[in-house]
């Protein structure tokens, strides 16, 4: 059930849009407005990729030694050939799914991005049987940008007993 969350929450990895905050004017400022708009367009590049399954996009931005926290904070993953894997098994089981209604906000080196992710679980994924049910979540995912522009890590915030209640799936049971 974990590695399903993981799969989740790296599929809410990637969003992004434009948009822009107010600010005074200076070379230091826009240098750093720029910087974070760039961002922002990469994790948007990076989700179009998705929504296309083309994995090795997805991820092209990522620097060397990109975390993945999924969004429990349970399974870290730095090796990314076995998160591309991961993703791909994920993309494989619910081949429909797609990010909506996305909004990113950047403010220094973070980015974060809100959006709808949706799907219907139509493979066999982890384990768990496929049952052609769909799900529709809301996502808020943080990712953080070295000064070279590479992602280095993400974060996914989301509530998976909707996720699993949506899909028919007992949620699994808290370890204490």
């Amino acid at each position: 059930m974990k590695k399903i969350l993981f799969g989740l929450a790296i599929a809410g990895l990637f969003a992004s849009c434009s948009g822009s905050n107010s600010y005074v004017p200076t070379a230091k400022t826009d240098s750093a407005t720029v910087k974070m708009e760039k961002n922002k367009q990469t994790a948007l590049a990076a989700v179009q990729a998705m929504n296309t399954k083309d994995i090795n996009a997805a991820f092209k931005d990522c620097a060397p030694g990109y975390t993945e926290y999924g969004s429990t904070g349970t399974h870290v993953q730095k090796n990314m050939d076995s998160l591309k894997k991961d993703m791909q098994n994920f993309l494989d089981a619910f081949p429909e799914l797609k990010a909506e209604n996305l909004k990113a906000v950047a403010d220094s080196n973070t980015v974060a991005v809100l959006g709808t992710w949706s799907g219907t679980f139509k493979k066999d994924f982890m384990g768990i049987k496929a049952n052609n049910k769909p799900f529709k979540v809301n996502d808020a995912d943080i990712y953080t940008f070295n000064a070279k522009g590479q992602i280095t890590s993400h974060r996914s915030i989301q509530e998976p007993a909707t996720f699993f209640d949506q899909l028919d799936i007992p949620m699994p049971k808290k370890k204490m």
